[in-house]
């Protein structure tokens, strides 16, 4: 009996075991990304600018997700640009990006993304990220949340 109930244990606090838990499947989110349209540096507070690409990755080795906003805002949270009029597919393990110039500087150190994608089942979650590179070799990745999209 303290066999048994040692390996049940055992394969309950192995790795494989609670890697199959944080698996994370979903049929759509919203998510918030962070974007650095520039950052501040130096004692003289100078803005450097960079260049980002946000960047979709669809995890599921199977199923298509389609992306039905891409908005980007400013720091203070006021609308920039509307990315897709139209949703965008994602095929299994495919990815889609939007580029935005080092000369974008509407957005500020808080502008940032919001993505709402769906699926039509349960899939694996997409990994959202922006990369951001700047000169001098500055360059970084910002990874995204998951929010809420009606809290009122």
């Amino acid at each position: 009996m303290r066999v048994i109930i040692l390996v049940l244990f055992l394969l309950i606090c192995s790795p494989a075991f609670a890697a199959q838990e944080r698996i994370n499947l979903s049929v759509g989110q919203t998510v918030y990304v962070p974007v650095y349209s520039n950052v501040i540096s130096g004692p003289k507070k100078v803005p450097a600018d960079l260049a980002n690409t946000l960047i979709i990755r669809n995890t599921d080795l199977h199923n298509q997700i389609r992306v039905t906003v891409a908005d980007y805002y400013d720091t203070k949270g006021g609308l920039i640009k509307r990315y897709y009029n139209q949703p965008e597919t994602i095929g299994p393990l495919g990815t889609s990006y939007i580029y935005l110039s080092n000369y974008e500087d509407e957005g500020g150190v808080g502008a940032n993304f919001i993505i709402q994608w769906q699926a039509a089942k349960e899939v694996n979650v997409p990994i959202i990220e922006c990369v951001m590179v700047g000169s001098q070799g500055r360059a970084f990745v910002s990874s995204s949340q998951v929010i809420k999209k009606d809290t009122e």
